[in-house]
């Protein structure tokens, strides 16, 4: 595979799904590198899937930087979008544009951002400096206590009109796709409709433009999973296996064989 670019994902819109998922370290982008993805997103999902946080708020940009690096040290061909944490971009437009440099100089081909009309003055000064933004509406879980919890959003027609504003001002900031969390399906479609750039859902219906998912998700590693996942793989019970064969091999001696030290000649 070629590397891929935002103007990559930006020419799929309407020919080809976008495929996304997140990675955190360098082992998981290896092997994510070698399959067909399109992006890797190093999200701030780490936060509670890694470090055991009750929410992404704690996630800061010493954790984005050190995770960004670790994939992007496996050298994937997809494009590497790096979430902008809590606080990191909300404070002023200069310190927005500073940070979304680190994560691009720690291995970022593109940074992401939650929220709408509210942050398009920092979308604009981030891609006025030559690094391509990816927009975050619906439900933004940096946001949560504002939402009143991690809750499907858009119900009402005025939450609704709202999302798909936000959409339209962050395209017109210069956005080159956006991702669409956990609102209704309809409210998605109509987002979509309504952009030249794509969308990629995670919990909004199959009429995006692409679909996101948590790696840990995925595997069936998480502790709790979203309604709107799906586990390809219950790896939870696999590696519970394989602890409990080391530990018998341990025990009754099986393990290490001869083949897994070195005794001297005599």
């Amino acid at each position: 595979m070629k590397k891929v670019t935002a103007r990559d994902l930006l020419k799929k819109k309407g020919k080809e799904k976008i495929t996304m998922l997140t990675a955190y370290d360098y082992p998981v982008a290896r092997i994510i590198s070698e399959t067909e993805i399109d992006s890797i997103l190093v999200g701030d999902s780490l936060g509670m899937v890694v470090l055991g946080y009750q929410s992404t708020q704690k996630v800061d940009m010493e954790d984005m930087i050190r995770h960004t690096s670790a994939v992007s040290r496996a050298n994937p061909p997809q494009l590497i979008v790096a979430d902008m944490p809590f606080l990191s971009y909300e404070v002023s437009r200069e310190e927005a544009v500073r940070n979304a440099g680190l994560l691009v100089k720690a291995g970022a081909d593109a940074v992401k951002l939650e929220g709408g009309r509210e942050i398009v003055d920092v979308v604009r000064a981030i891609i006025n400096a030559g690094i391509p933004v990816m927009g975050h509406i619906g439900m933004t879980p940096q946001r949560y206590l504002k939402l009143g919890g991690f809750r499907v959003v858009g119900k009402s027609d005025a939450e609704s009109d709202s999302i798909v504003e936000d959409a339209k001002a962050l395209e017109e900031a210069g956005a080159f796709s956006i991702v669409i969390e956990n609102t209704y399906a309809d409210v998605a479609e109509k987002v979509t409709r309504s952009l030249s750039m794509p969308t990629i859902c995670i919990g909004a219906g199959l009429s995006c433009d692409g679909q996101v998912l948590v790696i840990h998700d995925l595997l069936g590693l998480s502790e709790m999973r979203p309604y709107f996942a799906k586990a390809y793989l219950d790896l939870k019970s696999e590696i519970r296996k394989a602890v409990s064969a080391y530990v018998d091999d341990v025990r009754s001696g099986k393990f290490p064989g001869k083949e897994n030290y070195k005794e001297r000649a005599s």
